[in-house]
């Protein structure tokens, strides 16, 4: 009859960090080892560790590796937490033995809120304690959720595992740390002020201010059109066409009234000497 020897590790848990939308591998250093399974367990449940990508199941992000690494990809912050890991395998005497690891998964994530806009942070996971707060200019942390509390801001409100912070001012920049029983951080989120310009905004003034200089610089300059210079050379021969035939005119007539004054004023004369 085979026997389960039962071994803890001696160390504390292993801390792993990981950011949303990435992925993590919780290494159990086992690979000389005749290991027979692995079973990974978190929050009192047993996980489904897929063995390969054809794994269809609801935990078909969690894979092993090697003898008995366990990869966790497209993590989410609900994956945040403590996990048991549980290696079993023979040794020289075919006895059956069983190593237990613990780890504990920190995520980060990182997101941008317009002034006056709702933040809503997805964070209070079932095994989350309280909130905590650091602003952009202060050290200190500021609590602003704890269970079993009634939250102390009109602005403030929790349900459906949300914290939702209404009307986004600068002061609600910084971040936000989810802490567990145990005082361990289990998730961080960084929250930044966006450009005040929305995106659909920015697109459009991106769109006016950047014409398309390819195309203007193949297209030759039009020799059909009339160019300011040529306009402006053509209205002032006009001009000065009509002002040296009006000076003309005025000349002329000048000349045709003194030659016919003259005339007159010997005719008078003549008449004078007759009589």
């Amino acid at each position: 009859m085979n026997l389960i020897l039962y071994l803890c590790a001696g160390t504390p848990s292993v801390p792993v960090t990981g950011k949303t939308g990435e992925s993590v591998t919780l290494t159990c250093e086992s690979e000389d080892r005749e290991i027979t399974r692995i079973v990974l367990t978190r929050l009192s449940e047993n996980i489904l560790v897929c063995e390969s990508e054809e794994c269809k199941s609801e935990n078909d992000r969690v894979f092993k590796e090697g003898s008995c690494d366990v990869f966790i990809k497209d993590l989410r912050l609900s994956d945040a937490g403590k996990y048991i890991l549980r290696v079993y395998y023979t040794n020289d005497q075919t006895e059956l033995e069983r190593l237990t690891l613990e780890y504990h998964l920190h995520l980060h994530d990182e997101i941008s809120v317009h002034k006056g806009e709702d933040l809503k942070l997805g964070v209070l996971l079932i095994h989350a304690d309280k909130v905590e707060h650091q602003n952009t200019i202060s050290s200190e942390w500021t609590e602003v959720w704890t269970r079993g509390h009634r939250v102390n801001s009109d602005r403030i409100n929790d349900s459906d595992g949300n914290l939702t912070i209404n009307e986004f001012t600068v002061t609600d920049t910084g971040t936000y740390r989810v802490l567990d029983y145990n005082n361990k951080t289990l998730i961080t989120v960084s929250v930044s002020e966006s450009d005040r310009l929305k995106p659909a905004q920015k697109h459009t003034q991106q769109y006016t201010y950047h014409p398309k200089p390819a195309t203007l610089r193949s297209t030759p300059p039009s020799t059909d059109e009339v160019t300011v210079t040529e306009r402006v050379l053509m209205f002032g021969g006009v001009g000065l066409a009509v002002f040296v035939f009006f000076l003309t005119t005025v000349i002329a007539g000048g000349i045709i009234y003194h030659r016919g004054q003259q005339k007159g004023w010997k005719a008078a004369k003549q008449e004078a000497l007759i009589s």
